[in-house]
């Protein structure tokens, strides 16, 4: 008898196989999108490159490698010089050289916003970053183009505050760039955005982007449903991210 029912569960143990098997050439095919994308946009250049740029009337100067980070954005506004410095030790916002103390909520604010505009700056190189879960989920066509899609998703524990945030990527089929993304986000209230890429900056060997940013009308719209809300045209043009006066100085 004993026999018999180890005979009965070999389907199902089959099927977890196979199903596991099929989970790992996923994983496998997105991670080998990524690589590639990675080497497109610039490769190991990223890693020994100090970046320095201008966005919406903010500077910032962005560094990052496999063992630190450090990015800092600096503005002039009514209180004087503002220096916002996030690297591996924590957040520390100076106005006219000193110190600031600020409260817990509004060091979250800070760091989230100075992140964020570095996160994208870099792309696609944070994508290989530890907590990074990479899913492959096939190809895709967007405005007459064929794209690899792949999603992100990030691991509670090195995932920081942002960890349940979802991204999409569409990757050129040919070229390996980044040419859409897709992305839902639950701090500051929330909500889900659609970029295009709209002009391209190769410096020093390095490749960014501008990008035109969607938003849907209902700000609850699962972010996989973005892609094809973009293709029927119900997506609003929110804004353009517009990288300027762009900088790559190599460390040797």
């Amino acid at each position: 008898m004993k026999n018999l029912s180890i005979l009965k569960l070999l389907p199902y143990a089959a099927v977890v196989f196979l199903l596991m098997l099929q989970s790992c050439e996923t994983k496998s095919e997105a991670q080998k999108i990524v690589d590639q994308s990675i080497a497109a946009h610039g490769g190991k250049l990223f890693e020994k490159a100090k970046i320095n740029f201008d966005f919406r009337d903010r500077n910032y100067q962005i560094f990052k490698s496999p063992n630190s980070f450090e990015y800092i954005r600096e503005f002039t506004d009514s209180t004087g010089m503002v220096k916002d410095v996030l690297n591996n030790e924590g957040f520390q916002r100076t106005i006219n050289g000193e110190k600031v103390q600020l409260t817990e909520e509004r060091t979250g604010a800070f760091s989230r916003s100075v992140n964020s505009v570095a996160y994208f700056a870099f792309l696609p190189y944070g994508l290989n970053d530890p907590a990074v879960f990479k899913t492959y989920l096939g190809e895709d066509e967007i405005d007459g183009k064929t794209f690899h899609l792949v999603k992100v998703t990030f691991s509670e524990d090195g995932g920081g505050e942002d960890f349940d945030d979802i991204f999409l990527y569409w990757f050129d089929k040919e070229t390996f760039l980044i040419d859409y993304l897709a992305y839902s986000y639950h701090t500051d209230g929330g909500g889900v955005r659609f970029r295009k890429a709209i002009r391209q900056h190769n410096v020093n060997g390095l490749i960014f982007k501008d990008y035109e940013n969607y938003k849907p009308e209902n700000k609850n719209t699962p972010v996989d449903q973005m892609g094809n809300l973009y293709k029927e045209g119900k997506l609003e043009l929110l804004s353009e991210i517009l990288l300027e006066n762009i900088q790559v100085e190599l460390i040797k």
